[in-house]
């Protein structure tokens, strides 16, 4: 499945099993056991038939589909995506790949032992190579590869273009042992990681100097050490093509030929009907298109009941043909042109459906969560009371069910930032930030200075933020306290009036909210009652249907898409660069709706936006009939909704709008409801995939997003960046890392520092566990639940599908004994 929303570039960056991702940060728990008192929730099992190799039959080829060719296949460049992590998993050593509860362990393919010998005066580790491992030139992997990496890692020599060097600039020596089989590393500080190390490691000949690792190893791989070698790249096919490696000292490779080929997320489908790929990651949509075909097996020729032309009724059908064959000669024509281009639709339909029912959809939970970002670096957001707020208004587990609960999968919220259920060391940190409530989210709000009403109101000279409400100007005789944001107390009647103004703002504020609450839901009675009984009853339908028209406004208003005309577009937010296809915002009660209903319809029909004088009325929805690319102004008249300072409160959210983000997209329509509960309105702009992550969330231009982050079993090395407090630039900027919230404290980094220099793991765990209730404090970003994970596989196949945390064993993977001939490539389907 194509995963938008993960960071470009962040699978080998932070060390992680691979995690297929298109322009996604790709995704951490600790190294070590669980100790005794200590019990990790049970994650969800791997899903891969798993099959005794003396089951699996010698021979043949697997198309396995990737999101697009490997922009590298050097690892540690910048530019190393999902795809550079799959393909090096079966050509490279990684000296301690993660197991199925997502630890990782020593791979005895490459390494007989490998511990911490010294601690005193410095932390230093014996690696004991395998005495069989040889690259695919025959040399054996030794002590001059492990030299040659951390040279070129270690971030001392900018001639080498790396992303990365945690840990190796911890490194003080690297040492032959007493042979070239083994390696002596030690360290200048501690480093609790060092497991980290290493993986994949590359031969001398690739890191031994800048020119070779900055070229070398791009667009091939001549040297590799694993089951598999690269035997080319075909940019015109769009494959990476893998041969048995004849010099591979494992357990043999299963398959002859592996090919990875390039195959679009919306693509996949197709490319499983035609034979094309044996292996590939899948929406929800595709996965019921291959439940279905599995259970129309038996249909004995049937009709199926599902896909083109199965919701025509009897009546329409028998319509069809009387138009068909009528006496309207051109009527005719049409129609039966209509039936035969149907006809075609249902065959094609059908045939792709026969097809499928030779994949099984395979599915576990991914190792990786997805969070609602909030961007603390300015605007309202830069309180911490209302990202506070935010969170608190959120039902994560409706969240969580409505993208798991209809694949099968447990549909529980995720508690931690820096593991994942399953993992050692996870443990629900959520009470840091506490429970969904929005009593306390409004107060939240109240807190700030958000009041209903607030929106009318003058400016003030303040500004939003508990660390931004300063008073600039000391017209008594103490000012503001710069550090707390807290005004301190002055004399003067004047002061004491309005002290008394402000508390009595507050119990109105308190009244109107809980007033507001109760009109909202009796509106809401309303309403439903007006939907029951609209023909009995025409006035009270009239007035539900104002009650909630403004509620559903302050969705339906803050909708934006980003256009691709040219027409001019006022108060247009910060430039993007990126566009979107337009579409319309849905809205309760519509049937009362009769002017939003015709513009609507006139958007629908392509009447260039044009509406009709009598529809153009004053305060009508934004956006519906202004030029594409016009924001929609924030509603500040919406019922409900907060406001301070003349200001509404309005987020920008920021979605993909690609076909293969719609649980995003459904998950960012809930969120939104959630937040318009507690008076907050969103203005949601849907972007292409590919410009999601580098023009919004990585610039920063966005309020609110989804997007996921990996797993992985270093968490102090891995989620520092991701966490760590934003740096200001010599130029004004921020040096954010991977911390695209912009939320960050310098405690959190000191938590991280203490745990990455934490030789004893359950110490390290803890440290960790400290880290996270802070991060869930800060309240930058929010965990709602870990992604899932589909995979559609031929059903021969064997040690393949959705392995959860586990990196593949690729010399595993092929067809059950005796079932396959040949390359799948050539089977008819």
């Amino acid at each position: 499945m194509s995963h938008v929303g993960v960071p470009r570039g962040t699978v080998r960056k932070r060390r992680t099993l691979a995690l297929l991702t298109t322009g996604v940060l790709t995704i951490p728990v600790l190294a070590g056991c669980s100790s005794g008192d200590e019990e990790a929730p049970r994650g969800v099992a791997q899903d891969i038939a798993p099959t005794a190799r003396q089951a699996v039959a010698d021979g043949s080829t697997v198309n396995w589909a990737i999101d697009a060719l490997p922009a590298t296949f050097n690892a540690f460049q910048a530019d190393a995506d999902s795809a550079t992590a799959r393909v090096t998993e079966a050509l490279l050593p990684t000296l301690f790949p993660m197991d199925k509860a997502g630890q990782p362990r020593l791979n005895p393919d490459y390494l007989e032992s490998a511990k911490v010998i010294e601690r005193e005066p410095k932390q230093v580790v014996l690696y004991k190579l395998n005495q069989q491992a040889v690259w695919s030139d025959g040399r054996e992997i030794g002590a001059p590869d492990f030299v040659a990496q951390w040279r070129a890692l270690r971030g001392k020599d900018s001639a080498f273009w790396t992303a990365r060097n945690s840990g190796y600039e911890r490194i003080e020596k690297i040492e032959r042992g007493a042979d070239d089989l083994q390696v002596r590393v030690t360290f200048s500080k501690p480093y609790g990681d060092w497991r980290s190390l290493f993986s994949p490691l590359y031969p001398k000949e690739i890191t031994g100097s800048p020119e070779t690792f900055n070229d070398g190893a791009r667009t091939t791989l001549k040297n590799t050490a694993g089951p598999f070698v690269l035997r080319g790249v075909s940019k015109a096919d769009g494959t990476v093509t893998l041969a048995r490696n004849p010099r591979w000292w494992g357990d043999k490779a299963k398959l002859d030929i592996l090919v990875f080929r390039a195959v679009a997320p919306k693509d996949r489908t197709k490319a499983l009907t035609d034979g094309t790929v044996d292996v590939a990651d899948i929406d929800p949509s595709t996965a019921d298109r291959i439940t279905l075909a599995r259970r129309d097996r038996g249909g004995n020729g049937q009709p199926l009941t599902h896909g083109p032309g199965a919701d025509v009724s009897p009546a329409a059908a028998l319509y069809s043909y009387a138009v068909a064959h009528g006496s309207d000669e051109k009527a005719a024509e049409a129609e039966q042109a209509a039936r035969a281009k149907s006809r075609k639709a249902v065959l094609a339909y059908a045939a792709e459906q026969k097809a499928l029912r030779d994949f099984a959809v395979r599915k576990s939970l991914e190792p990786a969560y997805t969070q609602l970002a909030l961007n603390g670096e300015s605007g309202p957001l830069a309180d911490d009371r209302v990202r506070r707020a935010v969170a608190r208004a959120l039902d994560r587990e409706e969240l969580a069910r409505t993208v798991l609960g209809p694949l099968g999968l447990p549909a529980k919220p995720l508690g931690s930032h820096l593991a994942l259920a399953g993992q050692p060391g996870y443990a629900d940190g959520s009470g840091a930030l506490g429970e969904q409530n929005e009593k306390e989210a409004r107060a939240l709000l109240a807190d700030a200075g958000w009041t209903r009403g607030g929106a009318l109101q003058q400016p003030k000279d303040t500004k939003a933020g508990s660390e931004a409400e300063k008073k600039g100007e000391k017209e008594g005789e103490e000012g503001a306290d710069a550090d707390t944001g807290e005004e301190k107390k002055t004399t003067g009647g004047a002061e004491k009036e309005e002290n008394a103004e402000k508390k009595d703002a507050e119990k109105d504020a308190e009244k109107t909210d809980k007033d507001a609450d109760k009109d909202a839901e009796k509106a809401d009675k309303d309403a439903d009652k007006a939907d029951e009984g609209a023909e009995k009853d025409e006035g009270k339908a009239d007035k539900a249907s104002r009650d909630e028209e403004d509620s559903a406004a302050s969705r339906d208003e803050g909708l934006y898409i980003v256009g691709e005309d040219d027409k001019p577009a006022a108060h247009a937010p910060a430039a993007t660069g990126t566009s979107a296809v337009p579409a319309l915002a849905p809205a309760r009660h519509a049937a009362f709706q009769s002017a939003a209903l015709l513009r609507q319809a006139a958007a629908v029909l392509g009447e260039d936006g044009a509406v009709a004088a009598r529809d153009k009325q004053p305060g009508g929805a934004a956006g519906a009939y202004a030029p594409a690319g016009t924001p929609a102004p924030a509603p500040a008249a919406a019922k409900g909704q907060l406001g301070k300072d003349g200001k509404a409160l309005t987020l920008r959210f920021v979605l993909p709008s690609g076909p293969g983000s719609q649980s995003l997209r459904t998950v960012g329509d809930k969120i939104a409801a959630m937040l318009e509960k507690i008076g907050i309105g969103t203005e949601i702009t849907k972007v292409p995939d590919e410009s999601y992550f580098k023009d919004h969330i990585a610039s920063g231009v966005y309020d609110l997003a989804l997007y996921s982050w990996p797993a992985s079993a270093y968490p102090a090395t891995d989620g520092r960046p991701i966490y760590a407090k934003p740096e200001p630039a010599t130029d004004g900027s921020l040096l954010v890392e991977q911390n695209y919230t912009r939320v960050g404290t310098d405690h959190i980094d000191q938590l991280f520092d203490r745990a990455a220099g934490e030789l004893d793991e359950k110490a390290a765990r803890d440290l960790m566990k400290q880290a996270d209730a802070r991060i869930w404090a800060a309240a930058g970003s929010i965990p709602l639940y870990q992604r899932p994970q589909l995979v559609a596989v031929d059903k021969k196949l064997a040690n393949v599908g959705a392995f959860g945390f586990a990196a593949p064993r690729y010399q595993d993977i092929g067809f059950k004994n005796r079932q396959a001939a040949g390359s799948s490539a050539d089977r008819k389907k």
